[in-house]
């Protein structure tokens, strides 16, 4: 195992010169990043297929594609973002001014994943270094090519003295929570989340958790046949066409009332075969499993005698080749696992409702997802959905996309993680705002001192209450 105490103290190094805060080198290490992502397009491709099976087109449009878009904004708004900002204060505060002041945490350490090992391990990293920190980085190891290819590059095209890169499994995870870090940023599942919380405690180490969870769709009636394809494709593509599923922000179930259900599984049907082609493994326009066990998981949701019952289309299975088909299943029982555990991969069960408007109770007796996804044009159940749910983020009619955005924070809220990055989100989450108050010596507020008395009390009300007129009564002696 490499020195990871040697290590540390060079970041500590590093940080501690002043080098990180400065904007010149913020912007360097950005550039960077971005040369790095033009020069090694090619061998982020091949890693990614390599490792995941990932087609080019879709590698380019969640992770080259939208890192580039990250690194570009950060760049064009660096100036703003590091800018110190006035703040107001009350008129009984005068002569004085305050300002926030953003700086950086210190060194920082990112855990990403391995179903986007570009995406979640850079995304973040963008902002750390935007914001002036040192960072490790902690790749995930089921994904080894492109482990290997983010240690061999960013240490040849970032600063290695500030960002750095420590490959290696459980064991090294483990060593690294157990040294004290500035912030721990995490992408990855809940039971690995918590060994993170518990380490952290001991330094008291603000977290940023990125979990997952059930993400929902409800799908409404549509009547126009635009509409069907249309929301057709954005469902398809929200599931089996992101990581085959393997995505925390994919579809995990679809909710929809019944009387509309087998029009909606003729379309889906119709929709898989149209998009992925009737031998999906051969078109290659799908991601593969990463591994035997991520593969033996899944197979062992579809092989509960109660779920297997309920597979309306697809549920082919090729281990050798860690290829899963799509998979529709109808009504699987809500306490099997593929209803109680996050699917990760590429099956989709439809659950009918009654009335469409059960949704909201059905999803809010589950943990809190980390996205909510609804297909209707019903804008009173737009906002039932957004005032009654609770979820990191609701997206009406298209699924994913607000994993692309800036200007909306992405993160989870209760079981599906807290925090949130992307965009300037992510150059604050590694941030601290510090408040700078300056105070002028040509007058004093003599009342706001003991010793005590009911005078001094009753302008002190009137100064909190901003009641200046009243503050100049008391103070001539003409009101009590």
């Amino acid at each position: 195992m490499r020195d990871l105490e040697t290590d540390l103290e060079e970041l500590r190094e590093s940080y501690t010169s002043g080098k990180t805060k400065e904007a010149s080198w913020r912007k360097s290490q950005l550039n960077a990043l971005l040369t790095l992502l033009k020069e090694k397009e090619k061998d982020i491709f091949n890693a990614l297929e390599h490792d995941l099976g990932k087609h080019y087109a879709e590698a380019y449009r969640d992770e080259v594609g939208t890192l580039t878009k990250s690194v570009n904004l950060a760049l064009s708004s660096l100036k703003d973002w590091m800018a110190v900002k006035k703040a107001k204060l009350p008129l009984p505060a005068f002569p004085s001014t305050a300002k926030v002041f953003p700086e950086p945490l210190g060194v920082v350490l990112i855990f990403s994943s391995w179903n986007f090992p570009f995406g979640i391990s850079l995304e973040p990293l963008i902002g750390a270094v935007a914001a002036g920190n040192a960072v490790v980085l902690k790749p995930s190891e089921l994904a080894p090519a492109c482990s290997s290819l983010l240690a061999t590059t960013i240490s040849t095209y970032l600063d290695k003295k500030a960002v750095k890169v420590i490959e290696g499994g459980q064991v090294v995870g483990e060593h690294l929570l157990g040294y004290k870090w500035d912030k721990i940023f995490f992408t990855g599942s809940s039971r690995v989340a918590r060994a993170v919380m518990t380490a952290a405690v001991k330094h008291i180490t603000p977290v940023t958790l990125e979990l997952g969870g059930k993400c929902p769709a409800i799908f409404d009636s549509f009547s126009s046949s635009w509409d069907k394809e249309m929301v057709i494709k954005r469902v398809l593509g929200g599931k089996f066409g992101t990581c085959a599923g393997q995505a925390c922000i994919g579809i995990d179930y679809i909710l929809v009332q019944e009387g509309y259900a087998p029009t909606l599984v003729e379309l889906l049907k119709n929709g898989t075969v149209k998009m992925f082609g009737e031998n999906p493994r051969e078109t290659k326009s799908m991601t593969r499993i990463i591994n035997k066990q991520h593969f033996s998981r899944l197979k062992n949701l579809l092989d509960d005698p109660s779920v297997k019952s309920c597979i309306v289309h697809g549920g082919g299975m090729d281990e050798h080749n860690l290829f899963i088909e799509p998979t529709i299943l109808m009504n699987p029982p809500l306490e099997a696992s593929i209803m109680t555990d996050e699917i990760f991969g590429p099956l989709l069960p439809i659950i009918t409702l009654k009335k469409i408007e059960d949704s909201i109770g059905f999803i809010n007796s589950r943990p809190k997802p980390l996205a909510i996804y609804a297909f209707t044009r019903n804008e009173t159940l737009q906002k039932k959905i957004v005032s009654e749910t609770s979820s990191g983020s609701v997206t009406f009619n298209d699924a994913v996309i607000q994993y692309a955005a800036d200007t909306v924070p992405f993160g989870g809220v209760g079981e599906s993680g807290f925090g949130r990055y992307h965009g300037k989100f992510s150059f604050d989450a590694f941030t601290h705002e510090k408040a700078v108050l300056s105070r002028a010596m040509i007058s004093e507020f003599w009342f706001r001192f003991p010793p005590w008395n009911d005078n001094k009390l009753a302008l002190t009300k009137k100064a909190y209450s901003f009641d200046y007129f009243g503050f100049v009564l008391v103070f001539l002696g003409l009101k009590k």
